[in-house]
């Protein structure tokens, strides 16, 4: 396991125990994100203070005892109400997600199931995260900690099936606009060769994209860029290549993106979660 402590308000680590399952701790922070999504299914607790959370397009106010739940590609952002806050966050594999979904009884067999709320104040989720976080940090104690997260979703990420937000397929042409942004991820791409390809107004595209996707194009190509340099920093890439192959203009403007969406440095993510 490797913990690198650049911020001293803020950890990241690799579980020692499930290395398909990362961890972060804020300890009296006051860095704010802008919105942004994962690629993995993301849930954590609130120790103390009070923070504004997005998630689905709504506003929320959550405090201490708390749990959010994010889903993966998501649009979301959480950000100290005053002040600074303390969290616990641990971000799951989208792939390992959906293996143990097809195993739980009771879920829609789709690609994979949503969380059943964007929060929730069930004191025993707190409990039972504590446990859980603590065998997450353990070498050696896979069988306990994957028997604990299993038990722990199961019991508190999808109980309430009926509260889960509705999925709301892209349009057809919208999925199009989508698919030139993933398949050119690095290119410069401009609106009016997105709506073109989508057969939409630029004003439709913005209005459409952002209501299927949370996110303006502009705002996800950056977004899903930065999603792609966690995988190839995990892979220990060098962080001047990553920047340079995800069409960002310099190390400086990879720098700059990334902080605002993780509170970190490409470099401390990288010393902190680079695979072994």
């Amino acid at each position: 396991m490797v913990m690198i402590e650049a911020d001293p308000h803020l950890s990241l680590q690799r579980s020692a125990a499930l290395p398909w399952v990362d961890m972060r701790r804020a300890n009296r922070s006051s860095a704010c994100y802008q919105t942004h999504s994962h690629d993995e299914f993301s849930f954590g607790v609130i120790d103390s203070g009070h923070a504004r959370y997005l998630n689905h397009g709504r506003q929320h106010r959550i405090g201490p005892g708390m749990t959010v739940w994010i889903d993966p590609g998501v649009a979301h952002a959480c950000n100290p109400a005053l002040g600074a806050w303390s969290y616990r966050m641990l971000f799951v594999e989208a792939g390992w997600m959906g293996r143990l979904q097809e195993e739980l009884p009771g879920l829609p067999r789709q690609d994979y199931t949503p969380f059943a709320a964007p929060h929730g104040d069930d004191p025993r989720a707190w409990a039972q995260f504590n446990a859980l976080y603590t065998s997450l940090s353990e070498p050696g104690a896979a069988l306990a900690a994957e028997s604990q997260l299993i038990a722990y979703l199961a019991a508190h990420g999808f109980a309430r099936l009926d509260a889960a937000p509705p999925m709301r397929p892209a349009d057809p042409a919208l999925r199009q606009a989508h698919a030139r942004i993933m398949d050119q991820l690095a290119e410069p791409l401009s609106l009016g060769e997105l709506a073109a390809v989508a057969g939409l107004s630029r004003y439709q595209l913005i209005r459409g994209f952002k209501h299927a996707y949370g996110q303006t194009p502009h705002a996800y190509q950056l977004d899903q860029r930065i999603n792609r340099a966690k995988r190839l920093l995990k892979r220990g890439e060098r962080i001047a290549d990553v920047a340079q192959q995800l069409g960002f203009a310099d190390q400086s403007h990879f720098q700059r993106h990334f902080k605002q969406r993780l509170a970190t440095t490409p470099w401390h993510y990288q010393q902190c979660l680079r695979r072994a």
